[in-house]
């Protein structure tokens, strides 16, 4: 298959070949496009050193000069080029404390991870360069270590989680000796910083199936450095309605949620890692979990401040876990509905109800159960097409007009009397006047305020 080529990546190595010097396209970009697939980001390799590139280019970041690497800027795009290198130890379990230059792009192929990503092309020759062949592995769908895969994994620590990713991303198996060797370097992944271990996950949240991955990392004894959590759920069975242990019934809802939304694939990768708290069981052996939503979002935030996530991040991922948890009827009045909306909030409806639906989907639960999903979307829409409250700011008065107008005092008072408006409120809408609510609200203080004098 032909590698395409963008105008601009040719006139770059152009403009480096009238310097003398060779380009070449290497990594993903290379890997993706033998394998039919898009690639937008481009990594290049060259024998010129960081000063010749920045003397040949207008505007170049020395983004990674210690290691050879700097980013072109070139009609608005940036491209990282590395000049072709030998590298030292790696002591640190990431980069290598010394790199030496080299001309050759041989054997800067050589000290790269997997042998699929160890192909480079010649931009201006157009042809393929491979000395590790990894092609042949590319046609196999293997991921292959380059050389000794204990060797790669002493190099770089997060190399084995790699292997992994790749497995779901790309659909390959890892080769036996590399599978093998991550099992003997988890010493060296556990010096691995959160962080870089995130940007993996997050990569393999966007594969077609991320399941491929955990499973890998469970075997291979990665998962248990990540998260003993995930772990405990293991073997940990449901029965009644549910065909999987917890584990699997983690990892298949995460796979069923879309694979666009790497925010919805955590919260159903984690929504139900509380069940191993609150499990108990009742007198005929049936096991049974009640409230573990809320447990499973506390762990839940425990894994993900450990990985450093965002906090916003955190934040909903944690929300959507402890409201996951609802059982719509029919029978249910638009009162009902409207307090759901307004416990769940407004904004985390839709994902509540794809996240329910990917539950579902690894449940052994028959199509009436999406059905029912279905009906409660459209009453919802309905009812929030009617534009009633479903929030304390969405009141009519505020703690201002309790101030001044029925002269509450700011303070936990104010708060519960606009709490049980609020609860009226959803009941009944039409309640949602100025003046009814003032009129209430004074009722419900007085009630208040003789009960405090009772109690002294």
């Amino acid at each position: 298959m032909k590698i395409k080529l963008t105008d601009d990546l040719r006139k770059i190595a152009s403009i480096l070949n009238t310097k003398g010097f060779s380009c070449y396209l290497v990594g993903g970009a290379v890997r993706n496009q033998l394998l039919g697939l898009e690639e937008k980001d481009y990594d290049l390799a060259t024998d010129a050193y960081p000063e010749e590139i920045i003397q040949t280019f207008n505007k170049v970041i020395p983004t990674g000069i210690k290691h050879g690497t700097v980013t072109i800027l070139f009609k608005g795009e940036a491209y990282e080029i590395t000049t072709f290198r030998v590298d030292g130890e790696y002591t640190d379990g990431r980069r290598p404390d010394t790199i030496e230059y080299t001309a050759n792009i041989y054997e800067d192929l050589k000290r790269r991870d997997f042998t699929i990503n160890s192909i480079a092309y010649d931009i201006l020759k157009e042809e393929l360069i491979d000395p590790n062949n990894g092609l042949k592995d590319l046609k196999n769908k293997i991921i292959k270590a380059i050389g000794d895969p204990h060797k790669r994994f002493q190099e770089d620590g997060l190399r084995p989680l790699r292997a992994c990713r790749f497995a779901a991303q790309l659909n390959f198996t890892i080769e036996e000796n590399t599978f093998n060797a991550i099992s003997k370097n988890l010493d060296k992944f556990k010096s691995v910083s959160k962080e870089r271990i995130y940007d993996e996950l997050i990569k393999t949240m966007k594969a077609d199936t991320p399941s491929i991955t955990f499973h890998l990392l469970f075997k291979s004894g990665l998962l248990e450095i990540i998260s003993e959590d995930m772990m405990k759920c293991i073997g940990i069975e449901q029965r009644e309605k549910h065909k999987y242990d917890v584990f699997e019934h983690l990892l298949h809802t995460c796979d069923y949620c879309p694979q666009s939304d790497t925010t919805l694939r955590f919260a159903g990768l984690f929504h139900d890692l509380g069940k191993v708290t609150v499990l108990q069981f009742k007198e005929d052996g049936t096991p049974t979990f009640y409230n573990h939503e809320k447990a499973s979002a506390e762990i839940a935030i425990k894994i993900m401040k450990s990985l450093k996530f965002p906090n916003k991040e955190i934040q909903k991922i944690s929300h959507l876990i402890e409201h996951h948890m609802f059982n719509y009827e029919k029978n249910w009045t638009d009162a009902a509905v409207r307090r759901f909306i307004s416990k769940s909030g407004q904004e985390y409806i839709n994902d509540l109800l794809i996240l329910q639906k990917a539950d579902i989907k690894s449940m052994n639960l028959s199509s009436d159960a999406f059905e029912l999903i279905d009906e409660f979307k459209s009453r919802i829409d309905i009812i929030l097409a009617e534009k009633n409250a479903f929030t304390i700011k969405d009141l009519k008065i505020d703690g201002r007009v309790l101030t001044n107008d029925v002269q509450i005092p700011s303070g936990p008072v104010m708060g519960q009397i606009l709490k049980v408006l609020l609860d009226e409120v959803l009941e009944t809408p039409d309640l949602n006047e100025k003046m009814i609510l003032i009129s209430r609200a004074e009722q419900l203080y007085k009630e208040l305020s003789e009960g405090e004098t009772k109690k002294r």
